[in-house]
């Protein structure tokens, strides 16, 4: 299948510049996509450029990452309603080498592959430009009439916040980068979110105005949630790709939670499944939604994609802890790190060490940590049959608590009734 004919029926085209499918069609043709060094790590959000790449490598093209060096101390005002914090050169940088650790992952960068993946920094061609240089032999092409007429610009200046002489370079300085990369590494094409079409299109046009050359671009819609939610984003905040900053854990359920309309969407884009796989797929859940068999397939394929097999058999078995009873063994065989990711969210109380060392009474125990608010109810309770101590239920023989229950010499997982769990933490 033809490069844009994939992306079009996994629902990743949206602008699309006349002659584009025609050059892509024709020969081996390089493109590249900008990357935000804003953070040391990228997000789901940057999950859709990157497949953007791997779809173009695997179709015999040549892919270009760009990371933005130089943009990423300007600020793109695409799609923001107000100036964003300009970072120093130490902390760029920093962010720079952890992104490119990220891309090496997914894209091949052979050097012997006539088409292998290269990473490019912006600075490396902006640093030696003066600013005497840039606005005679780049500003004189482009008109400010022009650059007004762009949406991400319009926006902003009818706006309250209106927006800096920075910000309103930003196009300028995006379109020299196609340029630079038109004339230095013969890229052709330029791919993006569809925020970033108005800075695009600046890049060809310059392309056509300083070298008479022709470049193509296209663009792909922005990832929506059906909820009308934020994509990528939880109550923590971003969903990240680094697993210190997102567990495999919490990656895994962020997809797994999918709705089933965002989950037919996103099998589409966010796996690198064939067609006919993902057809059956939704017909086998349009059969038995309840199963949920797109969302872990969706779970499954981006987990193992962005962090590894292990990391997915992981995220599975840590799943199963909370919602299924015979998990005592699997949770005694979990690391400290492991167990904390699988018990984030899960309230804390703090249990005293010298108390547990004596053995704890359990019912005392339970009303202390305010699990229960009083003795009595927690009596009732583990009388009933409705605690747990780290999966096991324990019944009126379980008198006391001591250090013989510790996980890792330092938590006790409490269960009160079916659902409610309690992480105690020995201090």
């Amino acid at each position: 299948m033809h490069f844009i004919e994939e992306l079009r029926w996994r629902g990743m085209i949206q602008d699309i510049m006349p002659g584009t499918e025609e050059q892509l069609n024709k020969e081996m043709t390089s493109a590249y996509i900008g990357f935000d060094p804003t953070a040391d790590s990228l997000h789901i959000g940057s999950l859709v450029p990157i497949l953007l790449l791997v779809h173009l490598q695997k179709a015999g093209h040549k892919p270009y990452a760009l990371v933005g060096g130089a943009t990423g101390m300007v600020g793109d005002p695409s799609g923001k309603s107000e100036e964003r914090n300009l970072l120093s050169e130490e902390v760029l940088n920093h962010n720079l080498n952890c992104v490119k650790k990220q891309l090496e992952k997914f894209l091949n960068f052979d050097a012997s592959k006539p088409n292998a993946a290269e990473m490019v920094n912006n600075y490396d061609w902006f640093k030696d430009l003066s600013f005497l240089h840039f606005i005679r032999d780049v500003g004189k092409h482009i008109t400010v009439n022009y650059m007004m007429a762009k949406d991400s610009v319009k926006k902003r200046l009818e706006g309250e916040t209106g927006m800096s002489f920075t910000e309103f370079t930003y196009q300028l300085v995006q379109g020299y980068d196609f340029y630079w990369l038109y004339k230095h590494k013969n890229c052709k094409l330029q791919m993006g979110g569809s925020d970033q079409w108005g800075n695009i299109v600046t890049g060809t046009e310059l392309i056509r105005r300083k070298a008479g050359g022709e470049a193509f671009a296209f663009t792909c819609p922005l990832i929506t949630k059906a909820d009308g939610g934020k994509f990528g984003k939880t109550e923590k905040g971003n969903v990240w790709l680094d697993a210190k900053k997102t567990s495999p854990y919490q990656f895994y359920q962020f997809w797994l939670n999918a709705s089933d309309e965002d989950a037919k969407k996103w099998i589409k884009i966010f796996t690198l499944l064939p067609k006919e796989e993902i057809e059956s797929l939704l017909t086998e859940h349009d059969t038995a939604p309840h199963q949920r068999a797109l969302q872990k397939k969706l779970a499954q394929e981006v987990t193992t994609f962005v962090h590894s097999q292990e990391d997915y058999e992981f995220a599975i078995k840590a799943s199963e802890i909370l919602f299924s009873n015979d998990t005592a063994e699997i949770l005694k065989s979990l690391s400290e790190e492991q167990l904390l990711q699988v018990m984030e969210g899960v309230p804390t109380v703090e249990i005293n060490k010298q108390q547990l060392a004596e053995g704890y009474d359990l019912v005392s125990l339970l009303a202390d940590t305010q699990i229960f608010s009083s003795k009595g109810e927690a009596r009732k309770m583990w009388q009933g049959g409705g605690i747990g101590i780290n999966k096991l239920k324990v019944g009126s023989e379980k008198l006391v608590v001591d250090t013989h229950d510790l996980l890792q010499n330092k938590y006790i997982l409490i269960q009160k009734g079916k659902k409610n769990y309690y992480l105690a933490k020995v201090l």
